[in-house]
Formats: C-alpha cells, sequence, structure tokens
C-alpha cells in the first residue's frame, strides 16, 4: 500500500511538471486505468498544455512520414516490378501505341468538321517524347514539317516552360511558338508552382491524309477486336 502511495505521488509530481501519460508510465510501471484515475484532477498549466499539444502533433507527423516512406517504397516494388514485364518494343508494337495516343489525344475529322490534320496535345513530356518518336520513325515525319505550339498560364514561368519543352522536345526555344491562357479571378486549378510547364500542342503540316489514315487504323484495330 505503501509503495502504491509513493508511486501515485511520483506520478502527480511528474504530471504537474507537464509529462504526457506515457512519459510518466516510463518511470511509474502502473496499469493506465491507475494513473487515469490518479492524475484527473490535476491541472496543468498553459505551457505545459501546449507541449502536450506539441508531442502529440509531433508524434502524429512521425506516424504520417513513416506511412508515407512506406507507401514510397510500396509503390517503387510495384513500378520496378511492372517495367521488368516490358522487353524490346518491336516496330509493330510502336506503331500501335502510336495509333493509341493519337485515339487519345490527337485531333479527329468530324462530319461538320473535315480536312483535319494531325493535332497531339499534352502537358506529359514522355507522351509528347513518344508521339514525337511515332512520328518520326513509323510515319516518317521530318522535323521540318512539325510545328510545336506552348500553352501556359500568362501568370506562369512562360521562359523556363519554354526552356523545359525545347529540351524535352530536342528543338530552339526560339522554335517554340507560345500561347497565353487567361486565368480566371477565382481560379482553383492545382496546375501551378515550378513543377508546371503549360501544355505542348504538336501539328503537321499537311497531313490531313495522315489524319485519315491513322482514323483507319484505328477502325481496323477496333474489328479486329471485335469492338464493332
Amino acid at each position: 500500500m505503501i509503495a502504491k502511495f509513493k508511486e501515485k505521488e511520483i506520478a502527480i509530481n511528474l504530471r504537474r511538471k507537464g509529462l504526457s501519460y506515457n512519459e510518466i508510465l516510463r518511470r511509474v510501471p502502473v496499469a493506465k486505468s491507475s494513473l487515469s484515475l490518479w492524475l484527473k484532477s490535476v491541472g496543468l498549466a498553459k505551457k505545459q498544455k501546449q507541449r502536450l499539444t506539441e508531442k502529440k502533433l509531433a508524434a502524429g507527423r512521425r506516424g504520417g512520414e513513416a506511412r508515407r516512406n512506406k507507401r514510397l517504397i510500396s509503390t517503387a516494388l510495384i513500378k520496378d516490378k511492372a517495367k521488368a514485364e516490358i522487353k524490346n518494343i518491336s516496330k509493330r508494337e510502336l506503331w500501335l501505341m502510336g495509333i493509341m495516343l493519337h485515339w487519345a489525344e490527337g485531333a479527329k475529322e468530324k462530319q461538320w468538321n473535315t480536312g483535319v490534320g494531325v493535332d497531339f496535345n499534352n502537358s506529359d513530356p514522355l507522351m509528347i517524347s513518344l508521339f514525337l518518336r511515332w512520328l518520326k520513325e513509323i510515319c516518317f515525319i521530318s522535323e521540318k514539317n512539325i510545328i510545336y505550339d506552348l500553352y501556359i498560364h500568362e501568370t506562369a514561368d512562360w521562359k523556363n516552360a519554354r526552356q523545359y519543352w525545347s529540351k524535352v522536345i530536342k528543338i530552339h526555344p526560339d522554335n517554340l511558338r507560345i500561347y497565353f491562357k487567361k486565368n480566371k479571378i477565382h481560379t482553383k486549378r492545382k496546375n501551378r508552382g515550378s513543377s508546371y510547364h503549360g501544355l505542348i500542342r504538336i501539328k503537321i503540316r499537311r497531313s490531313t491524309d495522315l489524319n485519315r489514315k491513322i482514323s483507319g487504323w484505328i477502325e481496323g484495330i477496333c474489328k479486329h477486336c471485335g469492338v464493332v
């Protein structure tokens, strides 16, 4: 009984110093229910409450960081395993990939809008690079017939974006035309900051027939996949 009384006295003194329950339990090994009963009437100064709040927040941040690191490791393992499943890409596979890219992001002829050439828009540098490779290696489009436009918000760092895309596309920055998007007053867009580089539009001169040919390839794929 005397031992319990001394443990209670020590616990109360430690609490008055602003220690958390876990910190006290490391020094006074009793049941947490007993500790709660002993300390329920022990008040804390404002500074002590702030310290405990900061400890809780710090613990939450550590837990969040640990979960984030675990998620990053898991993501890396999944991606590495998936990447290993891709072997050498044949010309036919590249041909099919380019068709799919154009189907997803390229301009198409409509009944009310005929005579449309190849026109591809995207902000993903890897997709842009792959599509350009497809144009040059599969469709035999020469660089002189490719027009590059950069669409970017007027408040963004367009000079940095132009340098960025000129390296991705491997052209001189002066060969990249700039078009500015007007910002709305109450915009909630997320594409801002140093990672925002705008959108690239690739246009091919005199390419209406090529666009029609791509459309035929798409229809052929759908036919052989049994979706038409």
